[in-house]
């Protein structure tokens, strides 16, 4: 199958004043052509600065994009000129961001939000551009859109703010599409409703699509292929019915047992994951979820268990015997 993103070994540091911050941290995945990926993990392991790395939105300073390769379509972009990444954000690679509020320019209409990339990726007339954004809020079903495409973001509410960004995000027919927390700050049926947009226009239109949450029950139905992140690393990866029926890490089982359960008794306490994620400046030697770990051994302080595949597609970075995990 073609790969449109291939990340491989990827760093990205951020040099402060407590020390630097491994951030990302030999990080590698791939995004399939048409394919719906995720990437979860904790707050802080590292997944929005991975998804920034790809489009080189990293501020200089203090984050530096240390190393690795980010392959699309077999062109690396760290490599290339800071003009042909300009070509390739927004038109070729489209973003989501998680804060919808912030990423819309309060002083600038929608029409005019929407008409900047069509001008500038796709060469349309001003009045062709006019026409296409109106045609984009229809897409994303916005109502009575020919007169509220003259509207300013805060006259409309969050889950509406969201689906303009995935309007700009669709503008140029991108080839992948990153949607970074889609969902954050909306209510559960406006979750419901924009994940279900993102998966009908990529059903519609062919685009790939990245979706990184900290959400597992957000992305179960959506998801083919799932990446979970621990402290900048992949820790499992593969095909999301098999990862959520047979995890093979035990930060992966943490994760899934502290999701709510409606089939769950109501007696039954809802399981955690004692402790707290490392410090990035200061990770520790050997696996960094030794420390929070139900069945560490003395190998896991000393070493750090690379990713290995255990079935078909299946991957596990861990030194303890898959088969007797619980």
């Amino acid at each position: 199958m073609e790969k449109v993103l291939d990340v491989k070994e990827l760093r990205t540091n951020f040099y402060t004043d407590e020390g630097v911050v491994k951030a990302v941290d030999r990080l590698s995945y791939h995004v399939n052509k048409g394919e719906c990926v995720g990437l979860v993990g904790e707050s802080g392991c590292g997944k929005s600065v991975s998804a920034m790395s790809v489009l080189r939105l990293i501020p200089y300073p203090p984050g530096v994009i240390e190393g690795g390769e980010i392959l699309f379509k077999n062109e690396d972009l760290l490599e290339v000129s800071e003009k042909r990444i300009q070509e390739i954000r927004g038109n070729k690679i489209s973003m989501i961001f998680q804060e919808p509020s912030t990423s819309l320019n309060p002083v600038l209409s929608v029409q005019r939000q929407l008409t900047e990339s069509l001008e500038l990726h796709r060469g349309m007339s001003k009045v062709d551009a006019k026409a296409e954004s109106v045609r984009l809020l229809d897409l994303v079903e916005i109502p009575d859109s020919d007169r509220r495409v003259t509207d300013y973001p805060h006259q409309f509410s969050g889950g509406m703010q969201q689906r303009i960004m995935i309007a700009m995000a669709l503008s140029c027919s991108p080839e992948l599409i990153i949607a970074d927390e889609p969902t954050t700050a909306l209510d559960v049926t406006v979750q419901a409703q924009i994940l279900e947009l993102i998966a009908e226009m990529r059903e519609r239109l062919g685009t790939a699509v990245l979706i990184i949450t900290h959400n597992l029950g957000v992305v179960a139905r959506y998801v083919e292929r799932l990446n979970v992140m621990y402290a900048g690393s992949l820790v499992e990866s593969g095909p999301t019915d098999v990862l959520y029926a047979k995890p093979k890490h035990p930060y992966t089982i943490g994760l899934l047992r502290s999701v709510p359960r409606l089939d769950k008794p109501k007696s039954k306490v809802m399981e955690v994951i004692e402790g707290m994620p490392p410090n990035l400046a200061h990770l520790p030697v050997g696996c960094p979820f030794a420390e929070r770990c139900r069945y560490v051994m003395p190998q896991c302080r000393e070493e750090k268990p690379e990713l290995k595949e255990l079935d078909d597609r299946h991957f596990s970075a861990c030194f303890y015997d898959p088969n007797k995990l619980s």
